[in-house]
């Protein structure tokens, strides 16, 4: 595992999401290791469970039925297509991450990917330079299960402000631009994504985990 964590939701909606879990591993084998790793753990405490079988504790596995509805659990299996990582945060910093889901139109993905990466990852690459971002990515479904969106970009902060100096960044980066630049930027996108289609989420950490630097 390369990196991992747990969040949980800000804003709560009816029927939405009560709390997010991923991990990141560097391929399909990566993947594969971790699944068989969480069910060997579920044998094993299922077993030394049983061998106190006098015990009126609820098993493990009696306290996830119990508190996870697991008819509404979804899982998503994703690729980071551009990234970017900061050192570790101190053990104390629980980032807030904002996922905005994007739609891109049919055969637009690489120019959506080169747009994003001539007028988006500049910007990123620098607030995460500047201690602003802790990470970021690009992302696309390694396997397509969801037809809302196409792909969506993750960005961590320490806290609420830095979501402040992100916006702050790009506005200045577009402030230094001509009407033409800007209006070019703009079509660009446009052009390329179903703008109805967007949604973003914003989640606080309850664990955060890295890659060790």
């Amino acid at each position: 595992v390369l990196a991992w964590g747990m969040e949980t939701p800000i804003l709560r909606y009816p029927g939405g999401t009560t709390h997010l879990i991923w991990f990141s591993v560097a391929n399909y084998e990566g993947l594969e290791k971790v699944l068989w790793a969480m069910e060997a753990q579920q044998s094993k405490l299922a077993a030394d469970e049983g061998r106190s079988a006098g015990s009126k504790a609820m098993t493990t596995a009696q306290r996830i039925r119990e508190t996870i509805d697991s008819s509404k659990t979804r899982d998503w299996l994703s690729r980071d297509i551009l990234s970017g990582y900061g050192p570790n945060p101190p053990a104390a910093i629980l980032p807030i991450t904002r996922y905005n889901f994007i739609k891109v139109k049919p055969g637009k993905g690489t120019e959506y990917r080169q747009a994003w990466e001539k007028y988006n990852k500049p910007v990123y690459d620098k607030l995460l330079a500047d201690g602003v971002v802790l990470t970021y990515g690009l992302a696309t479904e390694a396997i397509k299960t969801d037809g809302d969106f196409t792909h969506f970009v993750w960005v961590a902060t320490a806290n609420m402000a830095g979501a402040d100096k992100i916006v702050a960044a790009f506005a200045a980066v577009n402030a230094r631009r001509t009407e033409a630049e800007r209006a070019e930027v703009g079509a660009t996108f446009t052009s390329l994504t179903d703008p109805d289609m967007s949604r973003s989420i914003v989640t606080r950490s309850r664990i955060f985990k890295l890659p060790a630097k």
